[in-house]
Formats: C-alpha cells, structure tokens, sequence
C-alpha cells in the first residue's frame, strides 16, 4: 500500500503543479512564466517527487512508464493495474482541487483548444497551427519512447543513481518544450485523463490518442532499452 499511495502522491503532484502553472501562472501578463515555466514545472514536479518517494514506489507517476518498465523487465506485470489505479486517482484529485481553486475566481472554462491544460490534436492551438492526428500520435509516441530510455538508463544498476532524478526531470523539461505547441504535452495517460474528466467533450473525445501513443511509445523505449542498450554483467 505504501507504494501505492507514493504514485497516488507523486501523480498528484506532477499534475497539481504542471497543470496548476498552465492553468494559473503561464498567461499572466508581463510576469506569466509561458511556455518555458511550463515545462521546467512538469520537470520539477517529476525531479522533486523522484528523490520524494522514489525510493517507496519507483517514482513512475505514469500509466505510459509502468508499462514501459514492465516491458522492459524492471517492474512486475501483477502491480500494472493497482499502479495505473493509483496514478488516475492521484492526477484527478489533483485536478479537482485545481478546479475548485479557479472556480474560486469564476475563471473555470471548457471553452478553447487546451482548456484547463487539456490535451488535443487537429485543432488550431498556439501559432493557430493545426496538428494531425498522425502528427500527434508521432510525437507523443516518439517522446514517450525517449523517456523511458532515459528512465531506464538514468536507473541501471551501472548508471549513478544518485543524478537519475535530475536527468529524469530534465528530460521531462525538454519534452514538455518540444511538444506544448502540437498537443499541449501528454505522455502521461493519467494526467490527460484528470483535465478531460473536467473540461469533458472533445477533450474526452480525443482522450484514447493520449493512452495508446504514450504507451505504444513506453513500450517501443523499453525494448529497446533492454535488448539494445542495457548492459550486462559479463560485458565490459
């Protein structure tokens, strides 16, 4: 259980704090933290709550990188299920106080591509450009894939595990910086979900590409991590 509520936690707060800086500190004017600020808080969160408790659960915070892991033979398939359970409820309870915070000002809107920091694709967003579906579904995929390369290799037995929480948090900065313009960011099942269960609609509508290309992506990462990259002991 102690695993558990450490992913109901550290999801809660990945979410409170990337999504609460979308919803509430990214377009204030001349002192807004915008694109930048975004991306390095979904870091932080990430960086902070590794060092937190990821020594209790593992620190994935992450439908995509549970399987990911699972895939890459660092996690067991029995506790996929109660991890992802874990992980929704924490990022939709982080959701719900983020919504009755701005419902607090009046300032609580579905309307608008990415309302509520709602994922989306095929829809004009930031630049008024419009990403397809495929592009989308590319870029989630390819991102996710990367980060549980880096997940992996930051936690190998033969890495420094002690700096594996800066390059985790890190990378999730530099994902974040590539990919808010086409789809305002996913590769987290669980913190897609929290922000559409509120915002409802097309948000819901276009949910399941914010499941399958993360996790199609985590998958691809960790095989590769495990067949091509990893280390073994009789190598030198």
């Amino acid at each position: 259980m102690k695993k558990l509520f450490a992913e109901f936690f550290g999801t809660f707060w990945l979410v409170f704090g990337g999504c609460g800086s979308a919803v509430f500190a990214a377009g204030v004017p001349n002192i807004g933290i915008g694109l930048l600020g975004v991306a390095l808080a979904f870091g932080l969160t990430v960086l902070t709550m590794a060092y937190a408790v990821g020594h209790i659960s593992g620190g994935h915070f992450n439908p995509a990188v549970s399987f990911g892991l699972m895939v890459g033979g660092r996690f067991p398939a029995k506790d996929l299920i109660p991890y992802i359970i874990a992980q929704v409820l924490g990022a939709t309870a982080a959701a719900g106080i983020l919504y009755l915070i701005l419902n607090g000002a009046g300032a609580f809107s579905r309307e608008g591509v990415g309302a509520f920091a709602t994922n989306f694709y095929d829809s004009p967003g930031y630049n008024n450009r419009s990403y397809s579906l495929m592009a989308a579904f590319l870029t989630e995929m390819t991102l996710t894939a990367f980060f549980l390369i880096v997940i992996m290799g930051a936690t190998d037995k033969f890495a420094n595990g002690k700096f594996a929480g800066i390059a985790i948090g890190l990378a999730l900065t530099l994902i974040h910086l590539i990919s808010i313009p086409i789809t305002n960011t996913s590769v987290n099942p669980a913190r897609s979900t929290s922000q559409a269960l509120f915002v409802g609609g097309m948000a819901l509508k276009q949910l399941w590409l914010f499941w399958v290309a993360p996790i199609a992506g985590s998958i691809i990462g960790g095989f590769i991590y495990r067949t091509l990259l990893q280390k073994q002991d009789n190598e030198g």
